[in-house]
C-alpha cells in the first residue's frame, strides 16, 4: 500500500482529468482551486512525469496522462458502484435547472409526471449558479449552453432557443396583429438579464422610442410583467407556448430571432445505469419533443 500514490492526488487528478481545468475540478470536489493544483503537482512529482499540459485556459492530458487517467476513472467508478451496491436503489432525483425554466415549464409539466411516476421524487435546484454534479449532489441539468460538455456528460438537446416578442392582449388591444413597426418602436418594452432587445430590434430595423422601459433581473419576471399588461417581452417560444395557447399571451409579430445558446439535458454517463434517473430522462425528452 506504500507504493500507491496519495488518495487525494488521484482524486484531484480524476476530477481535473474528466474537468480540464483546475476551478471546475476543485468545484466537484468541494475545495480550492489552487488545493486541486498542488494535489495534481503532488502525484506528478510522485509518479516523476507530467500528467497534464498547463494551456491558457485550461488543461490538456499528456499522453501519459490520457493513459493514466483512464485507469484511474475506472477505478473510482468501480468504487462507487460497489458502494452503491451496498444501498437501496433510491427513487430520488435531483435536477438542476434556471428558476425561469422551472418556473414556466418544468412545473407547470410535473403533474403528468408525477402521474406516471408516483414512485419518483424528483427535487428541484433552482438556480442561476451552474450546479456541480458532484458537490451540489445533482442528478441532471438543463443548462442553456453550447456544445461539448465533457467526455463525463451525456447531453440531449431539448429546445431550440427561439426568441418571439410576447404581449398581453389588454397591452394591444387599440392595434393589428402582427403590429407594425410604429406600434413596436413605441410600446413598452421589458428587459431581462439577456438583454436581448438591441438586437433583436435592429433585426427588424426599428428604433426604439418607448424609453427605457421595466428591466428585470430574471426572463420568469419579464413573462409575468408581460402578463400583467406592462410590455412586450422577449423570450424563447417554449417557455410561453402555454400561455399563448390559453390566450394569456400573444406573439405580437412573426419574427423568430434564433437564439445564442439551446437549451441541452445534462447527465454523468456513469448515472445512466439509475432506473429512477432514466425514467426521469425519459420523460423530459417526450415531454420536449413537440418543441424541438
Amino acid at each position: 500500500m506504500t507504493q500507491l500514490p496519495p488518495l487525494n492526488g488521484l482524486r484531484a487528478f480524476e476530477a481535473a482529468g474528466r474537468r480540464l481545468t483546475f476551478r471546475a475540478a476543485a468545484e466537484d470536489l468541494g475545495v480550492t482551486q489552487g488545493a486541486v493544483a498542488q494535489q495534481v503537482r503532488q502525484l506528478e512529482a510522485h509518479l516523476g512525469l507530467l500528467l497534464f499540459e498547463r494551456l491558457p485556459k485550461g488543461l490538456a492530458l499528456t499522453p501519459s496522462g490520457r493513459s493514466y487517467h483512464a485507469h484511474i476513472a475506472t477505478a473510482f467508478d468501480d468504487m462507487r458502484r460497489a458502494t452503491d451496491s451496498l444501498k437501496p436503489e433510491p427513487g430520488d432525483v435531483r435536477i438542476s435547472v434556471t428558476p425561469t425554466f422551472a418556473a414556466k415549464w418544468l412545473i407547470p409539466n410535473l403533474p403528468g409526471f408525477s402521474a406516471l411516476h408516483p414512485d419518483i421524487d424528483l427535487q428541484i435546484l433552482a438556480t442561476e449558479r451552474v450546479s456541480s454534479f458532484h458537490s451540489d449532489g445533482i442528478d441532471l441539468a438543463i443548462r442553456q449552453a453550447p456544445p461539448p460538455f465533457g467526455a463525463a456528460l451525456y447531453a440531449i438537446r431539448l429546445f431550440r432557443h427561439e426568441i418571439m416578442a410576447v404581449a398581453a392582449p389588454a397591452l394591444i388591444e387599440n392595434h393589428s396583429v402582427p403590429l407594425d413597426r410604429d406600434a413596436i418602436a413605441h410600446l413598452p418594452k421589458l428587459h431581462d438579464a439577456h438583454d436581448l432587445w438591441p438586437a433583436f430590434l435592429k433585426r427588424l430595423n426599428v428604433r426604439d422610442q418607448s424609453g427605457h422601459g421595466l428591466r428585470l433581473s430574471q426572463t420568469t419576471l419579464a413573462v409575468d410583467a408581460a402578463l400583467s399588461g406592462q410590455g412586450i417581452a422577449l423570450v424563447s417560444h417554449f417557455l410561453v407556448a402555454r400561455d399563448i395557447s390559453a390566450g394569456h399571451l400573444v406573439q405580437v409579430i412573426p419574427d423568430i430571432m434564433p437564439g445564442q445558446h439551446d437549451f441541452h439535458l445534462l447527465v454523468e454517463r456513469k448515472s445512466r445505469r439509475n432506473p429512477a434517473i432514466e425514467a426521469v430522462i425519459a420523460w423530459l425528452t417526450s415531454e420536449a419533443q413537440p418543441a424541438t
